[in-house]
């Protein structure tokens, strides 16, 4: 009767670390993924920035020679 006890016990055990493993792991998902939503969005806004100074430049004309 000890055997199947502990069987069951390092089971349950085993399942528990699992869940607690899962939980960091979403938790590092998703602020990963805020990390990434952050930098498009400042990847976006210099892409916007650098198109802006490139149609001013064009249209005083001051292009590169």
């Amino acid at each position: 009767m000890f055997w199947p006890m502990l069987a069951i016990a390092l089971g349950f055990c085993g399942l528990a670390v699992l869940g607690v493993l899962a939980v960091r792991v979403f938790v590092e998902v998703r602020r990963l993924g805020t990390q990434v939503a952050e930098t498009a969005r400042r990847i976006n806004s210099a892409a916007a920035d650098l198109e802006r100074s490139a149609t001013d430049m064009v249209r005083t004309g001051e292009a590169l020679r």
